[in-house]
């Protein structure tokens, strides 16, 4: 199961509030301008800053 389009439109980078997009294998949620991955768990985002990687 991913993450439905209707709650990736809502969401947005905790950081800078811009927008995110799923990654390809679909297991994170991008923030291009942060240059930060969130992490996708038990199909739930993490959306915290301290647990965001670099990419």
């Amino acid at each position: 199961m991913t993450i439905s389009k209707e709650l990736l439109d809502i969401l947005v980078c905790p950081k800078c509030k811009g927008k995110i997009r799923l990654n390809d294998k679909e297991d994170g949620l991008i923030c291009e301008n942060c240059r930060l991955i969130y992490e996708i768990r038990d199909n739930i985002p993490v959306m915290l800053i301290d647990e965001a990687k670099k990419f």
